[in-house]
């Protein structure tokens, strides 16, 4: 058995490629499960947070309002900083073994796993959105709250649509960054792709065939998730030319110049007529 074993790289890896292609698969299928949910929770507590930090307070607001708007910000500071500021690998330790030793919480290992995901990936995502909010013009809060909208109603209809465009790009390096630092959470014995790795290299010592296969299918899911973000990008900024919408007819035409090639053609024989007249 052991010697019809391949002995060069290149047949190790297409050995191991071909026998554990399906725990491979899974392994990968599973990293992709956490990022997708992890990025995704995360977004929606980044947005939660983004909210409450740009609640206005003006001077005749009661005191319990900002006393309340002043401790909730605390803690979400307290908490943006924490989580920014320590490894995903100690925080998975730390929650994970820590609920089960010192409180009455049971966590799953999955459960675990898109927790922790999603704690990290918000306390990122809360100082995006803050920024991306911060972004639009303050012209368009005056103008929702000029028409009757409430805080929530203008952040919701007026702001997010707007702020969303520029915040894509840095949900999707979370994305990325999630489907590579997933791997850390092995240490708690989540079965994603490094984990899986670690077990089938450990079957004949091939460790670094096996991780070649492992980089190889990193590489594949974080250059399609780029490529799918950046055509989401492109679908968000519309056609580069539009049509006006109106009823009047001096005004219409002006919406069907496609410049600059149709307004050089249009100035050319302008000025061509005109220096025929001369």
């Amino acid at each position: 058995m052991t010697s019809s074993l391949p002995t060069d790289y290149w047949g190790r890896v297409l050995y191991l490629a071909s026998h554990y292609a399906g725990s491979f698969l899974n392994g990968a299928w599973k990293t992709i499960a956490i990022a997708v949910v992890g990025t995704a929770a995360g977004c929606l507590i980044g947005f939660l947070v983004g909210i409450i930090q740009t609640i206005p307070v003006s001077p005749k607001d009661p005191w319990y309002k900002k006393a309340v708007l002043k401790i909730v910000r605390l803690i979400l500071n307290v908490y943006v900083e924490v989580f920014r500021g320590t490894p995903m690998m100690v925080q998975a330790m730390f929650i994970y073994f820590g609920a089960l030793q010192y409180t009455s919480l049971k966590l799953s290992m999955w459960s675990a796993a898109f927790l922790i995901v999603s704690i990290n990936t918000g306390a990122y995502m809360a100082e995006t959105v803050r920024g991306g909010i911060l972004s639009i013009d303050i012209g368009q809060t005056e103008g929702a709250k000029a028409i009757g909208m409430s805080h929530f109603q203008t952040m919701l209809y007026v702001i997010f649509p707007q702020a969303l465009r520029n915040i894509i790009p840095q949900i999707g390096n979370n994305l990325i960054i999630n489907l590579k630092d997933s791997s850390v959470l092995s240490v708690i014995g989540t079965i994603e792709l490094f984990y899986v790795a670690k077990q089938n290299a450990g079957t004949y010592y091939w460790y670094f065939e096996a991780m070649t296969i492992a980089m190889i299918l990193y590489l594949i899911m974080t250059l399609t998730a780029s490529r799918l973000l950046r055509w989401w990008e492109k679908k968000l900024d519309g056609p580069a030319n539009y049509d006006l919408a109106t009823t009047d007819t001096l005004a219409f035409t002006s919406g069907l110049v496609d410049y600059p090639a149709d307004a050089d053609d249009h100035f050319a024989e302008r000025n061509k007529e005109g220096g025929e007249e001369r």
